[in-house]
């Protein structure tokens, strides 16, 4: 499912404009990302939370080179879904 097709999807629902959908659903996700950026956790009970995880120190091979080099700890962007969420997939998919 896109973006386009999740703001047809909750306009219909709701009976309220695309162009207002869209953009609440843009906003949503810049207060996600600028939250995560700020290094903050965002919660959404019933969901699912984007998390930050953080990535230990490796040792990586550049295969053109033949080298080694040091990938440096760093953060990447998560979501883990609710149990809820978890359950509703797991029983609703076949």
């Amino acid at each position: 499912m896109t973006k386009a097709e999740i703001v047809a999807e909750i306009a219909n629902k709701t009976g309220i404009e695309k162009v207002a959908v869209q953009s609440a659903i843009e906003a949503f996700m810049d207060t996600v990302k600028n939250s995560m950026a700020k290094g903050d956790n965002v919660y959404l009970r019933g969901f699912g939370s984007f998390i930050i995880k953080k990535r230990a120190e490796k040792t990586g091979r550049n295969i053109s080179r033949n080298t080694t080099i040091i990938i440096p700890e760093h953060n990447i962007p998560a979501f883990k879904p609710a149990k809820t969420f978890v359950n509703e997939v797991k029983n609703s998919v076949k």
